[in-house]
């Protein structure tokens, strides 16, 4: 005998059915997997800010498992119990824990921090120790205010201190200065362009007399080279043998010129003769009736 199904039993079923669905469908939206073995575990929280059901949790950046649901005990307040969900392969060590991370875009994140120094793992079901990690805003209202309200001050003096300086005759003056010496300097690296260009242009002609001088010395250098230089030294001695030989008998006294040089008899001599010729002349001179006589008859 066949089962019939009344149209109340069909519509039931397929609402069982569209609920089901509806139900692994928004879990699967979540990033819940029904059908996938998972490890569950307790975290607790000082403070859940920005965590939901279905925030990443993660290990060492890789993600292994969502936020399953979030308990707060009304009987036992200042911890919030989170339950997260894992990889079956994922295992917890011993004395590892939990930190809850806030991000701009995603809300927070749970980063499981493992202690790998101990090979002994926690039992599913177990309960981590949450930790709240400061978010952007929390170290800017913190840590950034306080020192910008310090520094306030201090920058108010500062741009006042700017104000004074930008105000200054002096920094005007500075700045026309700079710029006329900028300007000389461009005039001057004008100049520079002009006379690198002649420079080129007289290069040429710099080199061609180069060359020649350089082909002068070279001939001059094969002339020194063919000359006689052994020859020419020995001329040199024998010359200065005869001078030495001529500078011997000026300084002897056995020639006449010896003795003119070296005697100072003869000297005395011709000095007397000299002076006696010249009383001669002056007497001569004053007497001329003495050594001249007129006759006409």
């Amino acid at each position: 005998m066949k089962a019939k199904f009344t149209k109340e039993m069909i519509i039931g079923i397929v609402t069982i059915i569209s609920l089901v669905l509806l139900y692994a469908g928004i879990n699967f939206l979540k990033g819940i997997n029904l059908f996938q073995p998972i490890n569950h575990y307790y975290v607790a929280c000082p403070n859940v800010k920005d965590v939901t059901v279905a925030t990443p949790v993660f290990v060492e950046g890789f993600k292994v498992g969502l936020v399953r649901s979030i308990i707060y005990d009304y009987n036992n307040t200042g911890t919030v119990t989170v339950e997260i969900n894992l990889e079956k392969s994922m295992k917890i060590n011993k004395g590892s824990y939990v930190t809850i991370e806030s991000t701009f875009l995603s809300g927070a994140e749970l980063h499981i921090h493992l202690n790998t120094y101990i090979d002994e793992f926690l039992k599913p079901g177990s309960t981590l120790e949450g930790k709240k990690q400061g978010d952007m805003m929390g170290i800017v209202q913190s840590e950034l205010l306080p020192a910008f309200v310090d520094l306030m001050p201090k920058l108010d003096s500062i741009l006042y201190g700017l104000h004074l300086l930008i105000n200054n005759p002096a920094l005007t003056n500075s700045l026309e200065h700079l710029d006329r010496t900028t300007a000389n300097l461009e005039i001057s690296s004008h100049k520079l362009n002009h006379l690198l260009s002649a420079l080129e242009e007289e290069v040429p002609v710099i080199a061609s007399n180069l060359q020649v001088t350089t082909q002068n010395f070279a001939g001059l250098s094969e002339e020194l080279k063919n000359l006689n230089v052994t020859q020419s030294i020995q001329s040199l001695n024998a010359t200065l043998d005869n001078l030495k030989i001529t500078t011997d008998k000026l300084n002897s006294k056995d020639n006449s010129l010896g003795l003119l040089m070296n005697d100072t008899l003869l000297y005395n001599n011709l000095n007397r003769t000299v002076e006696s010729a010249s009383d001669l002349l002056i007497d001569l001179k004053m007497n001329p009736k003495r050594y001249v006589r007129f006759s006409l008859f």
